[in-house]
């Protein structure tokens, strides 16, 4: 499997499994219907640990365009890259919101509420106030990618033992900072599968996709990854030399 596959593969379950938990518990008559926030937090760092491991070794599991440019900006990975990476992660990103809507499907049907339909697909802000939404996702992300990056191996990007520290890192960003925006910290993961919304015909029907409100999520964790690597770059991080590219593995 070369990387943009890899990333295409990774992404695809990390929404499955980070989409799949919310559907479970906002959608009608599953088991775990109305569970709390901390089981949905609980999914998504076991989404992202599993989807890590199981491509590191082929892309470093990126799976995050803001991880990607973060790394990118310290230095630890190439730029050529960047929008193989970014195709792969949105990509990857459609699929797994598909396979979330094929996967729950009857479920959609029961569910009366539209909201909730539409935030198994996407984030939306608990209090809308577009200032502090666009910090929320700001600093959530600048947490995760600087942590990324002092984990980062210095050629690629994360390794497969590396797959359970950032799941946990996953889970803290969202029982701390996930609150009050639903921690996107992911442009692919908020923007593909809310697209995939809009395209679907949803069972038992659907609200609008709230456009007015996804560009927060689309750009605020370009900002944090931006800030993070500074902070890296600041405190002394190393950027690394000749840096292998990928693009001719595809």
């Amino acid at each position: 499997m070369n990387p943009f596959y890899g990333e295409i593969v990774g992404t695809a379950i990390l929404i499955l499994l980070g989409d799949g938990v919310v559907a479970n518990v906002a959608l009608d008559k599953t088991k775990a219907e109305a569970a709390d926030w901390n089981v949905i937090c609980l999914g998504w760092g076991m989404a992202v640990f599993v989807s890590v491991f199981s491509v590191a070794a082929f892309s470093g599991a990126h799976l995050n365009p803001a991880v990607t440019l973060g790394l990118a900006i310290a230095g630890k990975f190439s730029w050529a890259d960047v929008p193989i990476y970014f195709v792969g992660q949105f990509v990857g990103a459609a699929v797994g919101a598909v396979l979330v809507w094929m996967f729950y499907h009857p479920h959609f049907a029961a569910t009366a509420d539209k909201d909730a339909k539409l935030a198994v697909f996407c984030t939306a802000p608990a209090l809308r106030h577009r200032a502090s939404n666009f910090l929320s996702e700001s600093i959530g992300t600048s947490m995760l990618v600087f942590a990324v990056l002092m984990l980062a191996l210095p050629d690629f990007g994360l390794g497969a033992l590396d797959a359970l520290p950032v799941g946990l890192l996953v889970l803290a960003i969202g029982l701390s900072l996930g609150g009050t925006t639903g921690y996107a910290i992911n442009p692919a993961r908020d923007l593909a599968p809310r697209l995939m919304h809009a395209l679907l015909p949803i069972p038992g029907g659907k609200r609008n996709s709230d456009w007015n409100y996804a560009w927060i999520p689309a750009i605020a964790p370009f900002v944090g990854a931006c800030i993070a690597a500074a902070l890296y770059l600041f405190l002394g991080g190393e950027i690394q030399i000749d840096l292998p590219s990928v693009s001719s593995w595809l």
